[in-house]
């Protein structure tokens, strides 16, 4: 730096002693443009900066949230997988159970069924033996009272009879019936107590018949129902490991999916991770260099500025070399005063300005000046006052503080997350602005594009049609030329023909004299012009020809162009439809974003209002709370042992 100045001021003097410019002033001048070329880069760099910083922290935020989010997807995803497996063992057992239920209950109903079919089959007999037995006691009954007097040989027979069938069902009543068939005389003195007592057994054979056709009845029943619940158990058994069954499939889908999603977003944060960590490492980087960078060029502005202060005049030299006199004589004034009061007086004053000089403390040097004016009940009270109002002070300076201190933070914290969100708002609608604008140029060249796709084949067509037209026309009209020509030709060649026979038929005859030779008509030009309409009705047929091909060929075209064009018009239609859908979306869009600025805008002017308004009591403004306070207490100190020596106390 010295030799560059060196080289400056060689060079302005060099300048100086060809101009009227003095060398000072040309390096003052040159200091100024490098001073005012060192702020504009500095303010550049800062601006830069600034937009990268930007860049950085809105990046790094958003790499941050997709980090947290992929986190809690890998969680989210982890769970969801545990869980779905978790639930594919539960409905595999859940699905066993059920089989084995079903196949117990189908057991147990098969078991029902059989036993039931077992137990009807028993009853069927004993039914059938009681239906039996009640048809004997009325043939029996029949026998007796049809004849009563028949001999004991023909009841006793017909008793018999009955007593098959009562042996299977009572016993008892079945050797009754022994003992009356086997004694006629008791027979023959109680014939008609025998048709009382088949009278009665018919009697009892009907109630025990009903009595277990009740019972059947009962049975089949509770049977039916036994097997009707069986029957529905199984039933919703196996609807539930039907429903079981798919869920089962549901999930062991659902743990797939979960897997692969895991790995994708696995995948996916260690990509964000590494980047967020790459951005970090290189904004640091950045912020480092840009910190080292703004300091020296700091510097070199402070250097250029010191360099043209120093180059400018003596403006330092002003009045300030006399203050430490004016001090000292200001101090021996107070000291006069102090000496015409009280010597303890003139103590305290010697203190208190000798403590005042070293916190630089206006307060004290104020109670000094009073100390040394006022009388001594005066003076402690005042100290005693002061000592109470600093202490007050000081306490009400505290919890002011503790006040500021959370306002800040609060404060602090919310204009950060504001302006971060106005930034990254600015940014989204910036790239929605940036997309509408693509999408609308986009839409005006499809638009555009259109038009043209129909001018190009309004024209085409109305080419196609004259150019159609004109071959139809030329093809007909060379068609009637050759026709014409050929006709002409047919003239020609029969005349020629017809001169050429009639030539020969005069050669044959005397010439005569006046002729040197005989006229044989224009054979040279007739063969001329023969032999050009000969050409000419080639050059028609070829015409006729090329122009049939021609209207093919051109027709041909149009319809591929007329199709190709049609296609491009739908795909560019499409397209235009496409794209106003997401402009009109992302208009949608951006109006929301910019009411969500607005919101977000008018939250931070408001959070930066309110810090200004912190600012005047709140923000340190050259002296910290911690200097404060050390101030206060050295002042407090001293009016107390300034109190101790007005009350003869000896002081340390």
């Amino acid at each position: 730096m010295r030799a560059s100045l060196l080289a400056i001021l060689v060079a302005g003097v060099a300048i100086g002693e060809a101009s009227q410019v003095t060398p000072v002033q040309k390096v003052i001048g040159m200091l100024g443009d490098m001073l005012a070329k060192g702020e504009k880069e500095k303010h550049e760099e800062q601006v830069s900066f600034a937009t990268y910083k930007q860049f950085c922290e809105s990046t790094a935020a958003e790499k941050a949230r997709n980090i947290v989010s992929g986190k809690e997807a890998l969680v989210q995803l982890h769970a969801d997988g545990e869980k779905a497996s978790a639930d594919v063992l539960v409905l595999t057992k859940e699905i066993a159970g059920l089989g084995g239920e079903i196949d117990s209950q189908s057991a147990e109903k098969a078991e029902a069924v059989e036993i039931r079919t077992k137990e009807h089959a028993d009853y069927e007999v004993i039914h059938a033996d009681y239906s039996n037995a009640m048809d004997a006691v009325e043939r029996a009954l029949n026998v007796l009272k049809s004849s009563p007097g028949q001999s004991f040989a023909q009841v006793s027979e017909a008793l018999v009879q009955l007593q098959s069938f009562v042996n299977r069902v009572s016993s008892a009543d079945s050797e009754a019936l022994i003992q009356l068939g086997q004694n006629p005389k008791t027979f023959e003195s109680s014939s008609g107590g025998i048709i009382d007592m088949v009278k009665k057994l018919g009697d009892k054979f009907k109630a025990e018949r009903y009595t277990l056709e009740q019972e059947e009845s009962k049975k089949q029943h509770s049977s039916d129902m036994i097997v009707q619940d069986l029957t529905d158990a199984i039933e919703r058994a196996t609807m539930q490991s039907d429903e079981k069954i798919s869920t089962k499939k549901q999930r062991e889908n659902d743990a797939a999916e979960a897997k692969g999603d895991h790995a994708d977003t696995t995948v996916t944060l260690a990509e964000d991770t590494k980047f967020s960590g790459d951005l970090a490492s290189e904004c640091n980087t950045k912020s480092v260099d840009f910190e080292k960078s703004q300091e020296l060029r700091a510097g070199e502005i402070v250097a250029v500025n010191k360099a043209i202060e120093i180059m400018s005049g003596d403006a330092v030299s002003g009045g300030t070399q006399h203050l430490p006199s004016l001090v000292q004589d200001a101090t021996a004034l107070a000291q006069l005063r102090a000496d015409q009061r009280s010597p303890l007086q003139g103590r305290v004053a010697s203190f208190l300005n000798a403590r005042a000089s070293r916190t630089n403390s206006r307060v004290l040097s104020l109670i000094a000046i009073k100390v040394s004016d006022d009388p001594l009940s005066k003076v402690k009270k005042m100290i005693v006052d002061m000592v109470t109002k600093l202490m007050e002070e000081a306490n009400e300076e505290a919890e002011h503080k503790g006040w500021c201190d959370t306002e800040l933070s609060t404060n602090e914290q919310t204009r950060k997350e504001k302006t971060e969100a106005v930034e990254t708002l600015h940014a989204e609608i910036d790239q929605l602005q940036a997309s509408i604008a693509k999408l609308t140029d986009d839409i005006s060249d499809l638009t555009k594009g259109i038009a043209e796709l129909d001018a190009a084949m309004a024209k085409a067509t109305s080419l196609r049609t004259e150019e159609k037209a004109k071959n139809t026309e030329t093809i007909s009209d060379a068609g009637e030329a050759q026709t014409a020509v050929a006709q002409a030709l047919t003239v020609l060649k029969e005349f020629y023909a017809r001169a050429a026979e009639s030539t020969a038929f005069v050669q044959q005859k005397a010439e005569p004299e006046i002729f040197d030779s005989a006229y044989k008509g224009m054979g040279g030009e007739s063969g001329g012009v023969v032999g050009m309409l000969e050409v000419i009705e080639s050059d028609f047929a070829r015409l006729e020809s090329d122009t049939k091909a021609s209207e093919a060929t051109a027709q041909k075209e149009f319809d591929e162009f007329m199709t190709d064009s049609k296609v491009d018009k739908a795909e560019k239609t499409t397209d235009s439809e496409h794209k106003a859908a997401k402009k009109q979306d992302e208009s949608q869009a951006l109006t929301t974003k910019g009411n969500d600025l607005e919101g977000t805008q008018k939250e931070l002017d408001a959070a930066l209002a309110y810090f200004d308004k912190l600012k005047p009591s709140c923000v340190d403004a050259g002296v910290s709370f911690e200097d404060r306070v050390g101030r206060r207490k050295e002042e407090i100190e001293s009016l107390q042992e300034a109190l101790k020596i007005l009350n003869g106390e000896d002081i340390a």
